[in-house]
Formats: C-alpha cells, sequence, structure tokens
C-alpha cells in the first residue's frame, strides 16, 4: 500500500491510498460471498451462480460497494498511521480508480488535531484558595441529618399550617370539565413544599381533618400541559389528615441512631473530618481551574469546528441523560423552554470551545513533559475506585475487561495538573472571602 499526504487549509489533511490489486480482490471476493444469495440469473439456482457468470451478466462494478466496505477500514487505519495523523471526525472518500488486476486508488480527506503551540505553562501565579470547616458548618449539617431522621406524628384538634404533612383527595376541573391527572385520593402534600400549582397548598393552611373546601388556582403559562397553560381551575378537596414533623434530640441516643459512634462528640469530630476533606478537595479544584484557565489561555491552537462541534454533541447527550433521570425529555425540556435545538446548541459553543482547547493543551504538555502511566498509578486508581463504588478491588480490575488503557487517560490527566500544580505560585487573595461565603459554599455542599 502507498499513501502520499497533502496539507490543506483548516487544518484538513488528504490522503492519496494506493491499495494493490491483491488486497482489492479479496474484498470482491468478500463482497460476491456476501450477495451472492439476492443475486438470480436464468439457468442457474439462487445463490449458486459463480462470480465469472455475475460479473459477465451484470459487470464487476455490482460487487465495488461492499468491496470497499469490507477492506476500507483496515486500509484507512493503516494510512493514518503511515501518514502519523489523528483524525478528529470520519473522512470524505473518493474513488479515483477501481476495478479488478490494478490499484484501487482512493482519496481520504479529513480534519485532524492540530499542533498545539504552548505557552507558558511552569510557574503561573494563582490565588490561593482555603476553606475552614466552622462550628457553624457542623451545627447546620447536624440540623439537615435531623431532618433526614424526622417522623411525622398524626396531630389532632388544630388546623393545616405551613411544614404540615397532610393526606387529601381533591378533584379538578377547568369550566366544569374535568382533566387528566387532576384527581387523586389519599394523596400526600408537605404544605410548603412548592409540589403542586401556585396557591395551591397556601390554600389548604386553616383547613381541619374531615373538612371540604373549593380551592381555586391558576395554572402557570408556562406549564408542561399545553391545554392548561394559564386556565383557571377549581379543586374540590378534603383533608383526612394532619401530620407534623418531630426532630431527633441532638444527644448520644442520635449519634448511635445515625452513625457508629456512641457520642455525639465523636460523631461530631467525624463530620468536621469528612466535611474538612471535601471543603480542601473544593478548594484544590478551585485552584486547577485558576490554573488551567491561565495556562490555557497562554497556548495558541486553531481548533476545527468538527472538534467544537463534537464536543457540543458530548454535552447535549449529557444534559439529556440528566433531564431523562429526572423524568423529563430533552424535547419537552426545549419545547417548554421555547428554545430550538440551534439555539440550545449554541449556548453550549463559547463552553465546548473552551474544553477542547484545554484538553488539547493538557495533552501537548503530558507529550513535552514525557509523562507516562505506570503500574503503580493504575494500582492506586483502581483503588480509588474500589472505595469509591464499596466493591472488591479484582471486581474493577475484571469490569474494565484486562484492558487497563480505559483508564489510562484520565490518570495522565491527573498527573499532568499534579505536575502543573507543584509548578504554580500561589498567591494570597487580594480580597478574603467573608467567613459567611465559606459557610454559603459548605451548606451547599452538604444539602
Amino acid at each position: 500500500m502507498k499513501v502520499t499526504k497533502e496539507i490543506l487549509e483548516n487544518k484538513k489533511v488528504k490522503l492519496e491510498i494506493h491499495v494493490d490489486p491483491e488486497t482489492f480482490e479479496q474484498g470482491m471476493q468478500k463482497s460476491y460471498m456476501k450477495n451472492r444469495k439476492n443475486i438470480s440469473i436464468p439457468g442457474f439456482r439462487k445463490g449458486k451462480v459463480p462470480r465469472k457468470i455475475i460479473e459477465r451478466y451484470y459487470g464487476e462494478a455490482i460487487f465495488y460497494e461492499d468491496a470497499i466496505n469490507e477492506i476500507f477500514p483496515q486500509v484507512y487505519d493503516e494510512a493514518v498511521k503511515e501518514a502519523d495523523i489523528v483524525p478528529v471526525d470520519r473522512p470524505d472518500v473518493d474513488i479515483i480508480q477501481i476495478g479488478s488486476g490494478q490499484d484501487l486508488i482512493l482519496t481520504a480527506e479529513v480534519d485532524v488535531k492540530p499542533e498545539v503551540e504552548l505557552g507558558q505553562y511552569k510557574g503561573i501565579e494563582i490565588e490561593r484558595v482555603e476553606y475552614n470547616v466552622s462550628d457553624h458548618d457542623i451545627e447546620h449539617q447536624l440540623e439537615h441529618i435531623r431532618e433526614d431522621n424526622a417522623r411525622w406524628i398524626t396531630v389532632e384538634g388544630r388546623p393545616v399550617q405551613v411544614g404540615d404533612l397532610v393526606t387529601l383527595d381533591y378533584a379538578g376541573t377547568v369550566d366544569g370539565v374535568a382533566f387528566p391527572g387532576g384527581t387523586a385520593e389519599q394523596q400526600t402534600l408537605e404544605i410548603g413544599s412548592g409540589r403542586f400549582i401556585p396557591g395551591f397548598e397556601e390554600q389548604l393552611v386553616g383547613m381541619n381533618v374531615s373538612e371540604e373546601k373549593d380551592i381555586t388556582v391558576t395554572f402557570p403559562e408556562e406549564y408542561h400541559a399545553e391545554d392548561l397553560k394559564g386556565k383557571e381551575a377549581v379543586f374540590k378537596v378534603k383533608i383526612h389528615e394532619i401530620k407534623e414533623k418531630e426532630l431527633p434530640v441532638l444527644d448520644d441516643e442520635f449519634a448511635k441512631d445515625v452513625s457508629e459512634f456512641s457520642t455525639l462528640e465523636e460523631y461530631k469530630a467525624d463530620l468536621r473530618k469528612h466535611m474538612q476533606e471535601s471543603a480542601d478537595e473544593r478548594a484544590k479544584s478551585q485552584m486547577e481551574s485558576q490554573l488551567l484557565e491561565k495556562i490555557t489561555n497562554n497556548a495558541k491552537v486553531d481548533i476545527p469546528e468538527v472538534m467544537v462541534e463534537n464536543e457540543i454533541d458530548n454535552m447535549v447527550r449529557d444534559m439529556d441523560y440528566r433531564l431523562r433521570y429526572s423524568g423529563l425529555s430533552l424535547e419537552k425540556y426545549l419545547e417548554m423552554s421555547n428554545t430550538s435545538m440551534e439555539d440550545f446548541r449554541a449556548q453550549y459553543k463559547d463552553s465546548a470551545y473552551n474544553r477542547v482547547k484545554t484538553q488539547l493543551v493538557l495533552e501537548a504538555i503530558t507529550k513535552k513533559e514525557g509523562i507516562t502511566v505506570e503500574e503503580a498509578d493504575r494500582e492506586k486508581e483502581y483503588q480509588k475506585l474500589a472505595e469509591q463504588y464499596m466493591r472488591d478491588v479484582e471486581d474493577i480490575k475484571k469490569s474494565f475487561g484486562g484492558s487497563p488503557e480505559y483508564i489510562d487517560d484520565g490518570i495522565l490527566v491527573q498527573k499532568t495538573i499534579d505536575m502543573l500544580m507543584s509548578e504554580a505560585v500561589l498567591v494570597e487573595k487580594k480580597s478574603d472571602s467573608t467567613e459567611e461565603d465559606a459557610h454559603d459554599h459548605h451548606d451547599h455542599d452538604h444539602e
């Protein structure tokens, strides 16, 4: 096989590939074996017509398409290696010459991974980020845990209040006509949760057990059901039960119930340890983000549009997955937000470009610095994954099917970032975050 390479504009490369007649003949024979069962010629049983007869009757071109499909993947892979390029998209292929007994000549035009011109990436100044877990953070976290372990106690002799859990029946109508999903019996609803249409929960406050009442609400203009948007509805409701939340007392018994510790103080100490580890990890991540942004900005690279579009594809797929996990399709989301797919993808363009550039810059630094993955690095990653998923290390290894290279990319990225962080210069922040900001970070992280 002979390959010539031509550099085109816009980070494209054109390969001219000469495939020897013997390789092309192998493809033709495979095409014949695949297609002969579908070819009929008078005087021959279907599937038993010799290849030469078929070619004489229809012309050998009848086998060309499948012949090329049979041999092209391997031929293209070999040509890419010989030309020393890294394609980032599918090639546009043209046939220059084809026929038995002669070279098959193809051209393949493809976008390739661009070269990166690195700027400064060592000795970069970044602001130090630190979060120290305070007593306030511990108390706040304990309140969340108390909420999670609260009991609902039936109450009598008082009406519904905000925060109660009520059991009710309801039947909704619009212009006197019932609508799908508007009727339920023995439904539970926490007052103040915002689960129902605005105004519904508020009008239950003050009602008593066994009381019945008509509630009038208006569906939001952005409601998911088209025929209910902006419509006024009347719900007949009846309260069956009222429960209030009883929080457990913060004492040693509470610690025993929710943890493996015997005393509340031991449990608090463990909470502080894990919260500080999380805070340290968050600070490290923020410093790494600062560093990568500066190093990426210092580098120059001409990124093919297809790489950005492919990254947008990944981001859209990720968004679609997350939406479906929460019970909503991407199509429905776009419809509800009155956004076209084109506009939706456009929102990701800058972020996708930055992601691709950062990835290319990190790859270039990894290569320049000669950073590699050692077996000890893999073992450490296996151990980390085993702890994360609470599985045996050997099970984790088996899940990779004997192909550790699947985790190598992640290891290389982290080793490169760790090297860059070790070379960075930490400087104090120009203006320190307030204690309240730090609390907000902790609260958000543990809710």
